[in-house]
């Protein structure tokens, strides 16, 4: 770096929840505790078993309240990751009479795309993926035209988009894919327990890490009359073999109690608190895009991306000086590839930085970052032989 090396910090500001949010305190209390009271595997006939199965079964009553289904259609998973995996293959495999199309929008979450391009491979299928404007927000007319054609096994649409922050109008696809019998898959990994997801959704997949639970859990519902077929091997538990951890379940069931009880106070305050970043962002920062819709969004999350220069580069100093943050970009072993959701807007992909923000963010927080974000940027940019802006 160029000038004098920023002085260590002195505290760390996390600006990176987006996926793994800090564990809430009520969801920390509950993990404890049922460590204690729910070790045992709840599939046994012992006390101690059975103890563990009521924690189970509680914990699975909640998260279908916080979600809006019935508690015997919610499936806990090992990770968010495998509940998208899931959901796709065993839809595609359930409805493979009815077609062998899958229906997707371009900005959906990699693991969503991957799964996706697994099953049209194996069945001789297709992925129609429909293009997104500037903001992230799905071509909705093209959405509805390739839902309502023949042969779709499966839609899916994102809820909002965890890495810009935009709403999608799934109201609008769940209607006419309800009208021409497709099954929808709304991923809510990025909004449950930070905006309302509603009931418009046939299969929804959420993400305990990103609402403040613990991460290494997901939770998958499917509503009544959604055909579903498993391609993995047998096991006790259908859809989620070998089961998961009851104290993860419980302080994930807890974590969204939590959240939903103080999301009015919590989005106001954190709306106040992007406001103040996108403004400040586009003014202090020179060769700057700040993206997403500003305001058909979510209310924690804030994009930017800076020309001249890569993500990770941002991040690296960004650590250096105390404040953690992410990056839309992908790091492979041997290439830096740009955000395909970045891509897909049209939008500019370098330097891309990503804020998500979380239930202990202050707004010192936020102003110290916009005190440091400015000089971060130049420095970096300065080491590529970029000052004249």
């Amino acid at each position: 770096m160029t000038g004098a090396q920023p002085a260590p910090p002195s505290r760390r500001v996390v600006l990176d929840a987006g996926g793994r949010a800090p564990l809430l305190p009520q969801a920390r209390a509950a993990y404890v505790e049922a460590l204690d009271q729910g070790w045992a595997d709840p599939r046994r006939l012992h006390a101690e078993g059975r103890r563990a199965r009521l924690l189970l079964d509680g914990a699975r009553e909640a998260l279908a309240a916080g979600l809006g289904a019935r508690p015997q259609d919610v499936d806990l998973l090992g990770s968010h990751t495998l509940a998208l995996h899931h959901a796709v293959r065993s839809v595609a495999r359930g409805r493979r009479r009815a077609g062998t199309a899958v229906v997707v929008s371009a900005v959906e979450r990699a693991a969503l795309l991957h799964a996706t391009d697994f099953v049209v491979a194996r069945g001789g299928g297709e992925r129609r993926t429909i293009a997104v404007d500037q903001q992230g927000r799905v071509d909705l007319d093209a959405f509805v035209a390739q839902v309502s054609g023949p042969g779709v096994a499966l839609a899916a649409l994102q809820h909002a988009n965890g890495e810009v922050g935009t709403l999608q109008p799934v109201a609008e696809a769940h209607a006419a894919a309800r009208e021409a019998g497709v099954p929808l898959l709304v991923d809510a990994g990025a909004s449950m327990g930070h905006a309302p997801v509603g009931e418009a959704w046939d299969v929804l997949a959420a993400d305990p890490g990103d609402w403040g639970g613990p991460g290494g859990l997901g939770v998958l519902a499917t509503r009544a009359g959604v055909r579903r077929s498993p391609d993995w091997p047998d096991d006790d538990d259908r859809w989620a073999p070998g089961g998961v951890s009851v104290p993860a379940a419980l302080a994930a069931a807890v974590a969204l109690q939590t959240a939903v009880t103080e999301r009015d106070r919590q989005d106001a305050r954190l709306r106040a608190m992007v406001a103040e970043l996108r403004e400040r962002v586009a003014a202090t920062v020179p060769a700057v895009q700040v993206v997403g819709d500003p305001d058909r969004r979510l209310p924690h999350v804030v994009t930017f991306s800076c020309l001249y220069v890569d993500g990770e580069a941002i991040v690296g100093e960004l650590d250096r000086r105390g404040f953690a943050v992410g990056s839309g970009s992908a790091c492979t072993s041997s290439t830096l590839e740009p955000s395909h959701v970045l891509a897909a807007m049209g939008v500019l992909t370098q330097g891309n930085v990503r804020v998500a923000l979380h239930h202990g963010t202050t707004h010192d927080d936020v102003r110290d970052f916009l005190a440091v974000l400015p000089r971060a940027v130049a420095d970096v940019r300065a080491t590529l032989g970029v000052t004249d802006l």
